[in-house]
């Protein structure tokens, strides 16, 4: 590149949602594959290199590329781990466009550029450097104010939306500051948006008046005793290191080591025959008109592109990045509007009430001497009710430290009793609870003694939210205090605020104290980054200050007690006491039970099994080598594509711009059936070193070093349909298709003399399939012990089960889980490596041999249309109002959503229902067998060898009674169970 040259930079990522945004929903008629922000993106694109091309508009440029975001992660994050935290998932009917966007990008011969750890932002920033000292000029096509710090004299902005030039002056006339200063401006006034922090109340307006009279940041901070303005003065005293670590978060960096020179961005002219190839493939007609028409190319002799977002990663400048701590315990507090329902007049009378209420920090009462806190438990003896939260050191219940307890007996009355706070200027190192700690707070042991027996009273109703967490760091805490093992203390009769919410607004609402606080109080209560700072300078709660920590807390449990009267009415109101009382509530204390015992796991298996992965794919690699005759990075999807598709010339690969080949794992696994051994090599050596990364190196790292075994944490609220999810680790998602992750379980064992037996339902959700769609050759299968697939593919295949060859009944096993997940014949012909139209005929022959599946799915898209919501078996509701969306993706997509509904979740609810009735059967059996986890459809279980037998028929019994005869399940359910030496083998 030279002087006289022109570079474009297009900020991809954020054309992608203008695209989105300003067009109507699209999708390929083909497949039903969501297309439309690729509509606009290639329109936009088209349109800009159009017009970058006319010599007339007098900008021609002469270099060209569009730049994206990698993924939400970036080393921004490593300076404050909040950043863009706030930003909520792309719309699932962008998600799969992501791909495809990158794929349009090369078909119009532009490099399309993206690097890990980086935003599209400091890309454009080292282009845009670059640019200048070759003597260049730059054209930025974005509208991002992030961006205008790189104005000058060479670099100015297109805003294409409104056909408006940003330059110099045109950055002053809108933000009062030089581009030069727009760091320091927005590192004063922050952005919400991203979450930069900035200083609390400065806006743009008052830091371009501060930066105009000081200079300059640091000038201002040194200088920031001579502010005149009181709440000014102190907003930026205090906050100046957030405002520091604002500036690292918006400056861009220009020194982003990329592959491409400038050189390789020298703008070639649109290769007509290629770019309506792909048009075609995505089927945009109209566009590929105009580009037949404008490149002289005949479309109609250009074969459509094979094109598909099979192989690529769904990445998108949207997604959630890390989550921030707060004191709710179970996940970042929420913003967000209230849920769409309409509760009964009297629930709405209620809550005006109750809403109506101020919060008044300065009521709330520091609890710091045993006197004072036996009032408190009188008060909740004499009402028969307290809302309970704790603060804690962090957000492992298992490992964490009790620093105090907050209490509510009522609106505005609250208390804080501090525990555990340090001295101002305690570093808390070495043994926290000793010369470091507030002397101005009551001895913990001595509080716990008090708040025990309440905590077990029967006629005093404990009041939570997240109970699980507060119960189990309770418990942890108690038998601490007398040397003994954590089994978990008895808190007496209890309700749950996130659990009530769950039960009434699932799908409809978020579930976090300060989200419901919002909605239905119309309040937002202090943040966490509030009291204990964020990012570097963020402490824990033991080092915040006593009175801080007072106003926090007890608020917490304030509101936490102002939500229980509003979510109890309105379980009520709404008829779902049933639900809450047997699937809901129920489950807190046999988890709190499950999660404090967790599970053995073998360090030296993990270590030999990371051993044997690093010797295999060791010696894969070597093959590797081998195979290609030279030493690469297998890592390196460059290196690869240049072997493969370069060197080798193996078909399937196309280069583009960028200089790279797509090495994805579809192409290597399609061109592994085709015969070549290579590809074929690397996507096993890519499991084998995924494997050995997250799961047989990282398991070790989650052992409690107070009770040497793993405690992975459930959450209860975070699906629509019931179903758990486990976290810290997720034991749900280990893989056992391949032999090499199968050996990841053996890790799991069994003390000395006991096993571990797993327990799992077969094909629980055919079954409740054939239940609640009525299917009578399902049923019949099913009750007379029928081989259901072989039973499928005899149906659909007219071919007898005795002698079926094991190939017809994978494909009715596909489809049989395929329909349940509302599958498309685009995806089935992927699962069987078909043709679409062949997929799409086994589809149709599905329904028309059980015709009852299509009657209730289109019975159940009606129901949930005219209600909002599904129901499971059990009365469980899974809310779906975007079933109305006018947007057809969305509308899809809660359709199919509502149609797995009450399928996986009466499954859901079933295993619930067993989990909630295995202690009692097993202490009545006299049996000492633990309950240690929950896997989607099966229960593991750590028994003495002497009482294997008798404990694998009590909870067979169980479990296969679960749905109770009240409701008449017309299909028998059958458990498997084992007992074994380690999970896999019991498996």
């Amino acid at each position: 590149m030279k002087k006289g040259d022109h570079l474009y930079l297009v900020d991809g990522s954020a054309y992608i949602f203008r695209a989105y945004h300003a067009l109507p929903p699209l999708t390929r008629k083909s497949d039903g594959l969501p297309i439309g922000a690729v509509s606009g993106f290639c329109n936009m694109l088209w349109k800009l290199l159009d017009e970058a091309r006319d010599t007339a508009r007098g900008v021609v440029p002469t270099h060209f590329a569009v730049i994206f975001d990698y993924s939400s992660t970036t080393f921004r994050n490593e300076i404050y781990p909040e950043y863009k935290a706030n930003r909520s998932e792309p719309p699932e009917d962008l998600r799969p466009q992501f791909a495809l966007i990158r794929q349009a990008t090369r078909a119009f011969d532009v490099p399309c550029i993206e690097t890990e750890g980086y935003e599209a932002d400091d890309i454009i920033a080292t282009y845009a450097r670059m640019a200048c000292e070759a003597g260049a000029d730059t054209t930025i096509v974005s509208s991002d104010k992030d961006l205008m710090q790189l104005i000058n004299e060479s670099v100015v902005m297109y805003d294409t939306m409104k056909d408006v030039v940003v330059d110099e002056e045109g950055v002053f006339a809108k933000f009062g500051v030089e581009p030069s200063r727009m760091i320091d401006m927005q590192a004063l006034a922050g952005d919400s948006t991203d979450n930069i922090p900035g200083v609390p109340g400065i806006g743009p307006k008052t830091a371009a008046q501060l930066l105009d009279e000081y200079g300059d940041l640091e000038t201002l901070l040194e200088r920031a005793a001579e502010i005149k303005q009181n709440k000014r003065r102190e907003n930026i005293i205090e906050n100046a290191d957030l405002a520091r670590i604002s500036k690292q978060l918006v400056t861009l960096r220009d020194d982003v080591a990329l592959d491409l020179s400038l050189d390789d961005l020298a703008l070639e002219p649109v290769n007509g025959p290629r770019l309506i190839s792909f048009l075609k493939g995505v089927g945009l007609n109209s566009l590929t008109r105009r580009v037949a028409a404008d490149t002289e190319t005949d479309a109609a002799e250009v074969e459509a592109e094979e094109v598909s977002v099979e192989g690529y990663e769904m990445r998108g400048p949207d997604f959630d990045g890390p989550q921030s701590i707060d004191g709710d315990h179970t996940q970042p507090r929420e913003e967000g509007g209230g849920p769409p329902y309409q509760p009964a007049h009297l629930v709405e009378e209620l809550t005006a009430k109750i809403a109506a209420e101020p919060v008044d920090h300065s009521t709330y009462e520091t609890v710091r001497d045993a006197e004072a806190l036996q009032r408190w438990i009188d008060e909740a003896h004499d009402l028969g009710h307290v809302a309970v939260d704790t603060e804690t050191t962090s957000l492992d219940a298992m490992a964490c430290e009790l620093v105090g307890v907050s209490l509510a007996t009522g609106p505005g009355r609250a208390c804080y009793v501090p525990l555990a706070h340090l001295k101002d200027g305690s570093s808390g190192d070495g043994d926290m609870f000793s010369e470091g700690l507030d002397p101005d707070q009551m001895d913990r042991d001595e509080a716990l003694a008090l708040l025990k027996p309440m905590l077990e009273a029967p006629g005093v109703l404990k009041i939570a939210q997240n109970l699980k967490y507060d119960w189990l760091v309770l418990s942890r805490q108690i038998f601490k205090m007398h040397g003994e093992t954590v089994q978990g203390i008895e808190i007496g009769p209890f309700d749950d605020t996130m659990l009530l919410s769950y039960v009434v607004d699932a799908g409809r609402s978020k579930h976090g104290m300060d989200a419901l606080s919002e909605a239905h109080l119309g309040h937002t209560p202090i943040p966490f980054k509030e009291v204990a700072g964020s990012g570097k300078s963020m402490v824990s709660f033991d080092k915040v200050a006593i009175d801080k920590a007072t106003a926090y807390a007890a608020e917490d449990a304030d509101i936490t007690l102002r939500l229980w009267k509003l979510l109890k009415a309105r379980l009520v109101a709404e008829k779902m006491v049933t639900v809450y009382e047997r699937l809901e509530r129920p489950l807190v204390p046999v988890l709190c039970r499950m999660e404090a015992r967790g599970v053995e796991v073998d360090r030296q298996i993990l270590s030999r099994l990371s051993g044997e992965l690093a010797q295999k794919a060791a010696g894969i690699e070597a093959e590797i080598h081998e195979m290609a005759g030279e030493q690469i990075n297998i890592g390196s999807p460059k290196q690869l594509g240049e072997l493969l598709f370069g060197k080798m010339g193996l078909p399937g690969g196309k280069k583009t711009k960028t200089g790279q080949w797509a090495t994805g794992a579809t192409l290597l696994e399609d061109l592994a059936a085709e015969g070549h051994e290579l590809p074929r090599r690397i996507v096993d050596w890519r499991q084998l070193t995924k494997l050995k990364s997250t799961y047989t190196d990282a398991l070790p790292t989650f052992i409690n070093a107070e009770t040497g075994r793993v405690h992975t944490s459930y959450a209860m609220a975070s699906t629509t349909t019931g179903r758990f999810s486990s976290s810290e680790p997720n034991l749900q998602n280990i893989p056992v298709r391949t032999e090499a992750g199968r050996k990841i379980r053996t890790a799991f064992v069994a003390p000395k003399g006991t096993k571990l037996v797993s327990a799992d339902y077969s094909q629980i959700e055919l079954r409740v399939l054939a239940h609640v769609a009525d299917i009578p050759q399902l049923k019949q299968a099913f009750a007379d012990g029928i081989d259901i697939h072989a039973m499928t593919a005899s149906e659909m295949f007219n071919v007898p089960v005795e002698g079926m060859d094991p190939s017809v009944r994978r494909q009715a096993k596909a489809i049989n889980f395929g329909i349940i997940y509302g599958i498309s014949a685009f995806g089935l012909a992927n699962n069987l490596g078909i043709e679409r139209g062949e997929a799409s005929d086994y589809i149709k022959m599905y329904f028309e041999r059980f015709p009852g599946i299509r009657d209730y799915m289109d019975e159940t898209k009606k129901f949930c249309r005219e209600h909002g919501y599904v129901e499971t078996i059990f009365g469980r509701r899974a809310h779906y109002p975007e079933i109305r969306s006018s947007n057809p993706q969305m509308r899809a997509f809660n359709e199919r959503a509502a149609i797995n509904a009450p399928i996986q979740g009466s499954a859901a609810d079933i295993i619930r229902r067993a989990m909630a009735r295995m202690e009692a059967a097993l202490e009545a059996e006299k049996l000492t067998a633990k309950m240690l986890l929950q896997v989607h459809d099966e229960l593991i279980f750590e028994v003495p060898d002497d009482e294997v037998d008798a404990t694998i028929a009590t909870v067979v019994k169980v479990m296969e009674d679960a749905p109770m005869p009240a409701l008449d399940l017309s299909v028998p359910l059958q458990v498997d169970a084992r007992a074994a030496e380690n999970w896999d083998e019991a498996h």
